[in-house]
């Protein structure tokens, strides 16, 4: 059996690969990379290794990826760091002799600065062109945006309101669950056939935000409006409201993505990963704001 280690176990998407892939095939032979042993009592819990090791230190990422078969890289969540940390990542594993390495990127259309999020952009490049000339295997999963960041976007008021005040045009995101994402990561990581591949990881189905007001009116029963100013427009309403600058700029960024068909990536190689039709975005609104 291949020895597996997850980095960001700690995080959203590294947890729920954790969980899922104990579940599957128990915690033998997996390790979970953590910066304070302290915090993760709750993974200590489950069975698997605890491994101490900070994306901020190269020998303590060399000493971690020693003797393993897998690795499943979670891109860093420190943006302003995240380059320093992939180039220590992927230089790590190839010292290391890392057998495979599974990288979580993401999906855009531009790569050069002319995209409106190529500060996000940047390392997730840097990470791809690094492990392709690395000569490890590698399989590189380009996720789409998150469905989860869509209550984030909207707001919880939402329903309340009646009204989504976004940026984002007419253009469609192919919004996918977080946990369709760690359950294709865990099937990469239990299964052959994956050397040296990208793979495109969305719901067969982009939606725009008026597709995504239809929805909510369906569900709710109430009509939900979607109304979208230009990106400047936006920007001076949320400074107004109190929303902190970073997050009206990532908000602003992304939607802006989202008008120009960053995004816009359907595609069937999730479904076929995971053997059964990923969360539709209908099912993942229900869920997320308990509509019956």
């Amino acid at each position: 059996m291949s020895k597996i280690l997850i980095t960001g176990a700690t995080g959203h998407l590294g947890s729920a690969v954790v969980n899922e892939l104990v579940e599957k095939q128990g915690p033998a032979n997996v390790s979970v990379l953590v910066r304070d042993l302290s915090k993760a009592a709750a993974l200590k819990e489950k069975g698997v290794e605890l491994v101490q090791g900070d994306y901020s230190d190269y020998q303590s990422l060399v000493n971690a990826f020693k003797w393993i078969d897998k690795l499943y890289f979670v891109s860093s969540n420190d943006i302003m760091n995240r380059s320093v940390h992939h180039d220590n990542v992927v230089k790590a594993a190839a010292e290391a002799r890392v057998g495979h390495i599974i990288y979580t990127s993401f999906q855009r259309k531009t790569d050069d600065a002319s995209s409106p999020i190529a500060i996000v952009a940047k390392a997730h490049i840097l990470a791809e062109n690094l492990i392709k000339a690395s000569g490890l295997k590698y399989t590189i999963m380009k996720h789409a945006l998150y469905a989860d960041i869509l209550p984030m976007f909207m707001g919880d008021q939402v329903l309340k309101s009646g009204v989504i005040y976004l940026p984002a045009g007419s253009g469609k995101g192919s919004f996918t669950s977080r946990s369709d994402m760690a359950s294709a990561g865990v099937a990469v990581l239990t299964t052959d056939g994956h050397d040296n591949k990208t793979y495109e990881i969305s719901v067969p189905e982009s939606l725009s935000f008026y597709d995504i007001a239809a929805i909510l009116t369906e569900l709710s029963g109430k009509q939900i409006h979607y109304a979208t100013p230009d990106a400047a427009t936006f920007t001076a309403a949320m400074k107004q409201a109190g929303v902190p600058d970073m997050g009206i700029m990532m908000t602003a960024s992304f939607c802006t993505g989202i008008a120009q068909g960053e995004f816009d990536f359907p595609d069937h190689t999730l479904e076929k990963l995971i053997g059964r039709k990923p969360l539709s975005i209908k099912e993942f609104l229900k869920q997320t704001y308990k509509l019956s």
